[in-house]
């Protein structure tokens, strides 16, 4: 024990101490940039202004100002909601593997939404399409049109057509096929996207900040093609940036997969 004025300080202490530490540095790193960040200020605020206030014996406002921390709890819970959610998502699933791809012929997935894409991006036309884990974005696909068609590049075209009753919202790509259409995505509050950005690049950057997804985005406006993932988005993709982005990710799959195969084969043999 290390004595410390009246306190005594062990290797327990220590170790505790770098265990918050961490945990608050993580926190903010969580929240930097977001709207939390500036919530968690004015919470701080309000808690040194009621110690102040407690000191100058101000009754009816330090009275106020402990009815405000009561609820401090419950107010963190809705404040930091989207936060928390993105928390327990990221600790609910690995992260190091993106399985945007369930089954085998991923190769052609690619290549019809390449095609779709390409001729999107040449007229125009807006789109956004999320590739899901095989068991993510079920409440987004009930509320969405089910659908379950193979990936088609004319179907894709088709449903993101404005004449059309499915354009507007997202398409889900779960398992190797279109399960979904028309189904609408969380809006990203993070203010550090650029205002150049409409509301279809914020949804694709709210959807991948709270699952582990990868979302294409063509724009209305300008044709640009851009994709989101892990609540970043990277704009400006040429065709052969955007096919080895996907081929990417499904690459990391396919490891995946051959590695639990051959575990598989080995028990087996066992």
């Amino acid at each position: 024990m290390i004595p410390i004025a009246f306190l005594e300080y062990g290797l327990k202490d220590l170790l505790e101490t770098l265990v918050i530490a961490t945990m608050l540095y993580y926190l903010y790193r969580w929240i930097r940039g977001t709207f939390a960040i500036q919530a968690a200020l004015g919470l701080v605020f309000i808690i040194v202004v009621n110690a102040v206030v407690s000191l100058l014996g101000f009754t009816t406002l330090n009275f106020m100002l402990r009815s405000v921390v009561d609820v401090g709890v419950l107010a963190v819970f809705i404040i930091f909601q989207p936060e928390i959610r993105k928390l327990l998502y990221s600790l609910g699933q690995n992260t190091s593997f993106d399985r945007l791809f369930g089954r085998s012929g991923s190769e052609g997935v690619v290549e019809e939404v390449i095609a779709a894409v390409k001729n999107m991006a040449q007229t125009k036309t807006g789109a956004l399409i999320v590739f899901a884990r095989s068991s993510s974005l079920q409440d987004l696909v009930d509320v969405g049109v089910r659908i379950d068609a193979q990936v088609n590049a004319q179907l894709i075209q088709t449903i993101f057509q404005k004449d059309t009753p499915l354009h507007d919202g997202a398409i889900v790509i779960r398992s190797g096929r279109i399960v979904a259409a028309s189904c609408y995505l969380p809006i990203s509050q993070n203010p550090n996207i650029s205002s150049v950005f409409g509301t279809r690049h914020r949804a694709a950057v709210g959807v991948s900040e709270t699952n582990n997804v990868f979302v294409v985005i063509v724009s209305e406006e300008t044709g640009r093609i851009s994709v989101a993932k892990n609540g970043g988005l990277t704009s400006g993709l040429s065709i052969q940036k955007l096919r080895a982005e996907m081929e990417k990710s499904l690459g990391e799959d396919k490891e995946e997969e051959m590695g639990f195969s051959a575990e598989k084969a080995e028990l087996e043999m066992n």
